[in-house]
């Protein structure tokens, strides 16, 4: 195993999904075994200040970047940090808190690939990209919920981070090694819960785990394979599972990449969940996860891409 705590990154825009994501992996890697850090915690400015300055958190200036990567590099090296706290249901900055490195440490947050600094810091590197109508209905729900906006504010803020996103944040996807979008199916475009597709775009810059024994070319199987193009047209590998793949085909990928990681075997309950009234399973999100931690662990173990 690594002499030093192994980081996974992950960026994406505004409710993209990404503390849902970074949670469920430290479940299944173990809550003890990982340090979560926030790029929200890293704000400059509170929620007055920023409207103030109308100023959006996609901003790098409306951020202590050179903190974050700062603490990214300590954490990496094995030293502790005293880590800024942002409270999203008041909008203010709080007391900081202290923080052990772990085995393992995750980073989300919307600017965390910023600068060529905090992207070394990272061994594995994730880009969710969820279709864009869900992640707004994904940034209502979450925004007004949990975060003390009214529906007019939140549709009002996602309109000024428009430009921000594209500027700040999308151009990140570049340096992911991989891309993971959410979508609805095609039945149902309202859907935003536990009947979601999802896609990866695995590239090549990771040893992506061989899946052909579970890969039968069946259609209907709710999972497949195939070469494709990225964006910039290069090759990648694609896998795309369905959000209304069978419970036994589901079950199957589960107990593949279980096998491949039997060091976390013992947490395979606690893969898949999401908050949606109550304890819900998404498979393609337990999949998901699944997939993430197993690169963790083999980088950890210092398996890398030919």
């Amino acid at each position: 195993m690594s002499e030093r705590p192994l980081v996974l990154g992950i960026v994406g825009d505004s409710a993209a999904g990404k503390s849902t994501l970074a949670a469920g992996i430290a479940s299944v890697l173990g809550r003890h075994r990982v340090a979560v850090v926030c790029g929200d915690d890293y704000l400059r400015y509170d929620r007055r200040e920023r409207a103030l300055r109308r100023l959006t958190a996609l901003d790098p200036e409306c951020n202590h970047l050179a903190i974050l990567e700062q603490h990214l590099e300590l954490l990496r090296a094995g030293r502790p940090i005293l880590k800024p706290v942002y409270d999203h249901r008041a909008g203010t900055l709080v007391r900081p808190e202290y923080l052990e490195p772990r085995p393992y440490v995750v980073v989300e947050g919307l600017l965390a690939f910023h600068s060529r600094a905090m992207r070394e810091c990272c061994d594995i590197k994730i880009y969710l990209e969820p279709e864009e109508e869900l992640r707004r209905r994904w940034k209502l729900a979450r925004d007004t919920a949990r975060r003390g906006y009214g529906r007019e504010q939140v549709l009002r803020q996602l309109e000024r981070q428009r430009r921000d996103a594209a500027t700040h944040v999308r151009p990140q996807r570049v340096f992911a090694d991989i891309v993971i979008s959410f979508y609805p199916p095609d039945d149902d475009p309202e859907e935003a819960g536990t009947r979601l597709h999802v896609r990866h775009l695995l590239r090549p810059t990771l040893p992506h785990p061989d899946l052909s024994p579970i890969l039968d070319g069946n259609p209907k199987s709710g999972i497949r394979l195939e070469l494709a193009r990225d964006i910039d047209g290069k090759p990648v590998d694609v896998l795309e599972i369905s959000g209304d793949i069978p419970e036994a085909r589901a079950r199957r990928v589960e107990d593949l990449l279980w096998s491949l990681i039997p060091e976390a075997s013992y947490l395979r309950g606690n893969v898949g969940t999401f908050e949606g009234g109550g304890r819900t399973v998404s498979h393609p999100l337990a999949l998901t996860q699944l997939l993430i931690a197993y690169h963790m662990i083999k980088a950890a173990q210092g398996v890398v891409a030919n």
